[in-house]
């Protein structure tokens, strides 16, 4: 498995795939070719269908002023590498000087075709997390201990540089108001929903709006093309977040344990990566807002002191009750149903870590079971469910708007 690095990633919004991982592959491509006069890339696949809605061009252009893009929305997605598959051409005086394919592989993390990334380096031994568990027994460790046994010294202060991205994107968040990019007219609604009521009431379903409204800040701060965390994506970037925040802000838990937490959220999101997909473009939301679920659920869990078993199925609660999930952003913007469903996945997962509490001894189902089922429903999922924004909501919002 990889460094958990590879799953939390610092960029700029609205989607991991489309915004933050063409930007790193245009950015590298322009080194290897800085003498060209002209670039041109072709958008294959998801990034061709919902590129303008993700700001696919937008990021390209920002590492690659005045590059010529063009969309190949024809191609087969089933003969390509990746549903996320880009061609970049540098071109000196006409004739092309430099070519590469590349593939947007989720979390802002790229693959150029046929060549080796130290990124995709394996950090650990363990394939699955029976095996970190059986690591950990043997042991007697944690597993944030686990984590930073493998990983490189500076990990803390990398995470701890995450934390404080995701805190200022809340922050950031809270404050604003207006009306989101894109033609939807939706209101940022963050703002209100904090300042709606107040935590001095002690009600359960304050801090359901609390934390609706601290993943609400993060995901219109992404839809923004603000700066934010992928985690593990951007279209999942407020699940985390929203969670932690409340435990750190409300509930007392200090910096530290915070980080401790995304480590274990890390570890949860690096064996859904090497198992399966993080991609939505490849396995539909299920690979995005389930990652993030169980990961926030895993990270809490781990937070409250509970034992590995416990982290385990609370892990394993939140992603099999989003089995099934489709990506179908409305008009490629990730918005609707993006923003509204991470607030309720950062709620699942508080729920699936208080049932872990009590019910963790009479599960049936393994965290690495889910992980695979997560990984074939994607597979067998219709390609249209996988952020082409031709099925599911986005088509029926738009017969709704015909009508």
């Amino acid at each position: 498995m990889k460094s958990i690095k590879s799953i939390f990633k610092i960029g700029n919004g609205p989607s991991s795939s489309h915004t933050v991982g063409p930007y790193n592959a245009a950015l590298v491509f322009r080194k290897r070719y800085p003498d060209a006069d002209e670039y041109k890339v072709v958008l294959y696949g998801s990034l061709a269908m919902t590129g303008d809605g993700h700001g696919t061009a937008n990021a390209i252009r920002a590492a690659i002023p005045d590059a010529e893009i063009s969309y190949d929305v024809q191609t087969d997605i089933a003969s390509l590498p990746h549903p996320n598959t880009m061609d970049f051409a540098a071109l000196k005086s006409g004739a092309v000087t430099g070519r590469a394919r590349v593939m947007s592989i989720g979390g802002g993390s790229v693959s150029f075709e046929g060549e080796h990334d130290s990124e995709n380096d394996d950090v650990y031994p363990q394939k699955n997390f029976s095996e970190i568990l059986d690591c950990c027994e043997e042991h007697k460790i944690t597993l944030p201990e686990f984590v930073y046994g493998y990983e490189s010294d500076d990990v803390r202060d990398y995470l701890r540089e995450i934390w404080h991205a995701m805190t200022e994107c809340i922050q950031r968040g809270l404050k604003t108001e207006g009306i989101l990019p894109g033609g939807l007219g939706i209101d940022r609604k963050a703002k209100k929903l904090f300042n709606t009521v107040s935590y001095n009431e002690g009600f359960d379903v304050t801090m359901d709006r609390f934390i609706s409204a601290f993943a609400y800040a993060v995901c219109e701060e992404n839809a923004s093309e603000g700066r934010v965390v992928t985690a593990p994506t951007c279209g999942s970037c407020g699940v985390i977040p929203a969670v932690l925040y409340h435990m750190q802000n409300y509930r007392g838990f200090s910096e530290d344990e915070i980080i401790d937490a995304l480590a274990v959220a890390g570890i949860i999101g690096d064996v859904i990566s090497t198992n399966a997909s993080i991609s939505g473009a490849q396995c539909g939301c299920q690979a995005e807002i389930g990652s993030a679920c169980s990961m926030a659920a895993g990270a809490l869990a781990s937070l409250y002191g509970l034992g590995l078993g416990q982290i385990e199925y609370a892990a394993e609660v939140a992603m099999e009750h989003n089995l099934g999930l489709t990506c179908d952003p409305v008009n490629g913007l990730v918005q609707i149903p993006c923003i509204e469903r991470n607030a309720v996945a950062a709620m699942r997962a508080i729920n699936a870590v208080n049932l872990s509490r009590f019910l963790f001894k009479t599960r049936k189902i393994s965290f690495d079971t889910v992980v695979e089922t997560m990984y074939r429903t994607g597979l067998d999922m219709d390609e249209k469910y996988k952020e082409t924004a031709h099925g599911g909501l986005a088509q029926m919002y738009g017969k709704q708007q015909e009508e």
